[in-house]
């Protein structure tokens, strides 16, 4: 489904990541793994065509930066782990405008398949009652979902993940992670997510990609590549270790 082969980007004489290749499959969660400064997020960047780079990604065999916008974003969603929102619109307004790319333009009128995925996306996400409510007046779990449902609404083949769940507290970790593994499993198509969280990689990756200093270390399927010995040599300690001293906390 996706190629990434061969990726570098720079910015003047620094290389952020460097030679960097994968592939993902249909019905696949790849997790992008690794520490602060590993070039994780601009990985994210360079696929959704917002680093430039040298080097070729492919989706279905297309090279994407050949791609109007709107086809790409027909095949390629995207989820930030920030959103700054200085506008009052409603949660419902917000998931429409994952149906941007499929309109005539900004003042095009939607369709009954538009309107059955934008409900559907709000029902998935269990934002539906607040569908009327200004997303300046919701928590930053709700406006997470928010922009999760767009996603869905926006019915994409790929989604692109950074750090989901950033700055969320544990019951909408375990919900968003929740909602995109049944997404996957609803639709069949594939994610590819930056995650610093090794356990919540781990649990619910099919594959991953561990990267060090702009380099991949290890890819195939999470078990293979968030392990101890690859962990140990790019963490700089006895990751298991230190998980296991954590878990026994709570035995």
């Amino acid at each position: 489904m996706l190629e990434v082969k061969n990726v570098t980007v720079k910015y003047g004489s620094l290389t952020i990541i460097d030679d960097v290749s994968f592939t993902l499959g249909e019905n696949q969660w790849l997790m992008i793994v690794g520490p602060n400064g590993a070039g994780k997020s601009t990985v994210i960047n360079a696929i959704s065509q917002g680093a430039p780079y040298t080097g070729t990604i492919l989706f279905n065999g297309t090279d994407i930066s050949q791609c109007k916008p709107s086809k790409l974003a027909r095949n390629i969603g995207v989820l930030m782990q920030n959103h700054y929102v200085g506008y009052s619109f409603t949660v419902g307004e917000i998931v429409r405008l994952g149906r941007y790319a499929y309109s005539s333009g900004i003042f095009g009128s939607t369709s009954d398949e538009d309107d059955d995925l934008i409900k559907d996306a709000l029902e998935l996400t269990g934002m539906s009652k607040l569908a009327d409510k200004s997303v300046l007046t919701l928590s930053g779990g709700e406006l997470q979902r928010t922009f999760l449902a767009q996603l869905f609404a926006q019915n994409p083949q790929i989604l692109l993940l950074d750090e989901p769940t950033n700055h969320l507290d544990l019951v909408y970790q375990k919900l968003v992670f929740g909602l995109i593994r049944d997404w996957i499993d609803r639709t069949g198509r594939s994610v590819i997510s930056v995650v610093h969280d090794l356990s919540l990689a781990r649990a619910y990756g099919t594959n991953a990609v561990l990267m060090d200093c702009g380099k991949i270390v290890a890819s195939g399927t999470a078990e293979e590549v968030i392990n101890q010995p690859h962990l140990n040599d790019v963490y700089a300690m006895d990751v298991g270790s230190w998980m296991r001293s954590m878990l026994a906390q709570w035995q």
